[in-house]
């Protein structure tokens, strides 16, 4: 447990002052009339929104509840309180008629082949719905990722990893859980089990190696510390298997982190800042 409370140490009040200077500052230098952010009822999303409601004002904040019909009753009633709390503006979307209407264009049944298809699908759907707010009200998309959950590639591309900026990537998930219970957040928010519900019954941890208790030593120690598999292992005195599929889960997920690959990478010449100061100045 020692590495864990070396990851557990960090200046929370410290954490969140410079957490809000960056969304404040980012998002005036956005010319953007405020942020939306979608609300699951979990712990990532309500850090991420009260984090938002320190650094804005409640009315520049636009929470979207997206559930499904399997979606947790009481995901669902978590999401909406938390937003009435902090008296921000929110919207509950239903998501499965516009999902079915994506299968039924398609022609696609869902069965146990086209599972993770269509729950991937539910993930778009919902990034589809926050970038349609963000345009109609001049918004940016907060990201809800943690930096667990980045390094593990544990999230849909273009789905729930597609955002204008993000919050919470430098926090792994256990710091974030920490953080949650020091913004005082209920303890069936910051306690809840990680549970994408991309489909009936999804949990984290049927398709992780471990929890996140564990995971977030193993990240730690591999990427923070620069140990090998082994070394890391022998530490934690865990199966260096456990800590391999974690590493192989990083390699296998590294184009969810990149750009696209192309023939030759992108190349521009000019300082961006200089063009930026010579339009405001002339034009």
């Amino acid at each position: 447990m020692a590495v864990l409370d070396e990851i557990l140490n960090i200046d929370l009040g410290g954490t969140v002052a410079r957490i809000v200077d960056f969304i404040r500052s980012y998002i005036g230098s956005s010319g953007a009339s405020g942020v939306v952010v979608g609300l699951s009822g979990g712990v990532d999303s309500s850090v991420t929104v009260t984090l938002l409601s320190k650094a804005i004002e409640a009315k520049r904040i636009l929470g979207l509840v997206m559930p499904t019909s399997f979606t947790p009753k009481r995901d669902v009633e978590d999401a909406i309180e938390l937003a009435e709390t902090l008296g921000i503006r929110y919207k509950v979307i239903p998501i499965d008629d516009i999902v079915e209407g994506f299968k039924k264009a398609a022609s696609v049944e869902e069965n146990a082949k086209t599972r993770i298809a269509i729950a991937n699908l539910r993930a778009r759907v919902r990034m589809s719905l926050l970038y349609l707010h963000a345009n109609l009200e001049n918004l940016l998309v907060a990201g809800t990722s943690d930096k667990s959950e980045i390094l593990l590639g544990y999230y849909t591309k273009y789905g729930d990893g597609a955002s204008d900026f993000l919050v919470i990537s430098h926090l792994y998930k256990t710091q974030v859980r920490l953080l949650g219970r020091y913004l005082g957040l209920p303890e069936r928010i910051y306690g809840k089990p990680s549970s994408p519900q991309l489909y009936p019954g999804h949990r984290a941890v049927d398709e992780l190696p471990a929890d996140y208790d564990i995971l977030d030593q193993i990240l730690y120690l591999v990427f923070d510390k620069g140990l090998g598999v082994r070394m890391t292992a022998e530490l934690l005195r865990i199966d260096p298997g456990i800590v391999a599929a974690v590493v192989r889960r990083f390699i296998d997920t590294q184009h969810k982190r990149s750009l696209p690959p192309a023939p030759e990478p992108l190349s521009i010449k000019i300082d961006v800042e200089v063009l930026k100061k010579e339009i405001s100045e002339k034009f």
